[in-house]
Order: C-alpha cells, then sequence, then structure tokens
C-alpha cells in the first residue's frame, strides 16, 4: 500500500512507519517536526495532492493527557480542527482509507463492575485531552457518514515501549531509575501507583493500525487493547526489580492528576474479530526494552 503517516516523527509514528516498511509499504511521512502542521489545510492538501495515498495513518496530535489541562484550547484545536483538517484533504484526495487513532480516553472513568469496555460505551472524557479525541472521533465518524471517506476509528489504551516520552507513567520511572544508576540516586519519584490501566507494547499496537487499514469496516471503532488490566504499582515494581542497585519508589505530589480513572481496561473482541489481532510481547519484554532504552538515551547524554 502506498501510505501516509501524520505524526511520523512522533512515538507511535516511528514505530509504525518502520512497521510497514517491514510489511513493503510505500510509506510517507508528515509531522510538524518535517516542517507540515495539521493546523495547515492548504498545506496538507498540497501534500496529499502530490502524494496522492492509498491510505492515512492520522496519528498527529497533543498527545499529552496531563498537559491538557493547562492548554485546553491548543489541545482542542490540535486534536479536533486538525483532524478535520487532515480527513478533509482526504477527501479531496480520494483517499482510499483513513486510520484515524483516537484514544481510550473518550470513555472516561467507567464504574470497575462496567468492565471492560466495549466500543458501545457512551464517549464520556473527564480530561481536556479526552474531550479534545472525543470530538476528533466524532469528526471521523461524520466524514464517513457525510463524505462516504472509509474512515476506521481506532481507540488505543494505554500503550508502551523503547521511544516513549517522559510524560508517560512507564516511560518516566524508567527514565529515574536510569537516571539513578548513572548518578546513584536511590529514589524514584511516583504519583498515582493505585491506577490500572490496560497496556499493550507499542509494537503490538502499529500492528493492529496495518490490520485495520486492510480488514477493518469502515465507519466503525475499534479498542486496541490487551484486554486485561495492570496496577502501576505493578509496572513500578517491576522496573525497580529491573534495577542495577537497590531503589525506594517515593510519592512525589506534583505527579498527581487533578482527574486520575482509578481503572481503565478495554475489550478487544471486535478488533480480533475483524483482523485476526492478538499481541505478542509480554509486559516483562516491554518494560525491560524501554529500561534498556533509556539507559542508551542517558547515557548518550
Amino acid at each position: 500500500m502506498r501510505a501516509l503517516v501524520t505524526g511520523a516523527a512522533g512515538f507511535v509514528g516511528r514505530h509504525l512507519v518502520s512497521g510497514l516498511l517491514a510489511a513493503g509499504d510505500e510509506v510517507h511521512e508528515t509531522d510538524r517536526h518535517l516542517g507540515l502542521d495539521i493546523l495547515d489545510p492548504p498545506g496538507l492538501a498540497e501534500l496529499f495532492g502530490t502524494i496522492h495515498p492509498e491510505v492515512v495513518f492520522h496519528l498527529a496530535g497533543q498527545a499529552d493527557v496531563g498537559g491538557s489541562w493547562s492548554s485546553p484550547v491548543e489541545t482542542f484545536r490540535i486534536n479536533a480542527e486538525g483532524t478535520m483538517n487532515v480527513l478533509l484533504a482526504a477527501v479531496h484526495a480520494g483517499v482510499e482509507r483513513v486510520v484515524a487513532v483516537s484514544s481510550a480516553d473518550v470513555y472516561g472513568q467507567v464504574p470497575e463492575a462496567e468492565l471492560p469496555i466495549t466500543e458501545d460505551r457512551p464517549l464520556r472524557p473527564v480530561s481536556p485531552y479526552g474531550a479534545s479525541k472525543a470530538s476528533a472521533d466524532l469528526i471521523a465518524l461524520q466524514a464517513h457518514l457525510g463524505h462516504g471517506l472509509a474512515v476506521l476509528r481506532a481507540r488505543p489504551f494505554n500503550h508502551l515501549g523503547p521511544g516513549q516520552s517522559d510524560r508517560f507513567v512507564a516511560s518516566a520511572m524508567a527514565s529515574r531509575i536510569a537516571h539513578n544508576e548513572l548518578s546513584g540516586n536511590e529514589e524514584v519519584p511516583v504519583g498515582n501507583l493505585s491506577a490500572r490501566r490496560d497496556f499493550t507494547d507499542v509494537r503490538d499496537v502499529v500492528r493492529a493500525y496495518r490490520l485495520l487499514a486492510e480488514r477493518g469496516e469502515p465507519g466503525e471503532a475499534y479498542n486496541v487493547c490487551s484486554g486485561r488490566d495492570v496496577a502501576v504499582q505493578e509496572i513500578a515494581d517491576r522496573l525497580v526489580a529491573l534495577a542495577d542497585g537497590p531503589m525506594a519508589l517515593v510519592p512525589d505530589p506534583d505527579l498527581l492528576r487533578p482527574v486520575d480513572t482509578p481503572v481503565l481496561r478495554g475489550d478487544p473482541t471486535r478488533l480480533r474479530k475483524a483482523t485476526g489481532w492478538e499481541p505478542t510481547i509480554t509486559l516483562d519484554q516491554t518494560l525491560a526494552d524501554v529500561l534498556d532504552d533509556w539507559r542508551h538515551r542517558v547515557h548518550d547524554g
């Protein structure tokens, strides 16, 4: 397939580009760091008209949930307005399929008794980020219903892996551990450890995106998740166990979010039925790769 990836320079984008190339696809990349902003409709129209992509993977956006509380308007513009710009460019360019990446944050806080979350769950976001992604999700649905664009809406739950920013919980803890190994410090600051999340390795996540582009049903939403939840405490304990020396987890109030969903667990049944996808990388392997990645980053300065 001839694919265009927005947000190609980001954490997930880099893994997706690698996966597409490995599958033999022709891949074109765009990202604000590569010179094009999704808030630039004329620029997008020119790019789409030049490349004529068959499939667009729309990953570009503001992905920092915690940071969205301090910049809600910017977050909304990038995630909602930016998605509309990308989808309209796809309509005018005659793109065959679009995988629009949303987020499990669109579901908000769901009572544990009502888990796992299916795609039919009402959208009730609690963070500005979640609201922006819920808006983008509906914009994608409108592009399908109103313009006939074959859009697949992917709703990934928490994903992690090498190359992730330290704004995200597992990567942040791995970063602190790697710095401690170099400095000799034994304290690892942590936020809320009681929260439980549905974690999937990013390399499995991007494999799901490509499968959706091939086999998904246009207009549908698909949870991308493992189907099981793990406490952040367990993530922290496993990472500390991988450290080169003794370390202690130390609560830091500055790392707490204004609102934090206690438990999040998705149901990947629809994705599995449509594509045959299953996660293949274990959590232990993922965490070891994340910590090794941070060791290299810290060592290289």
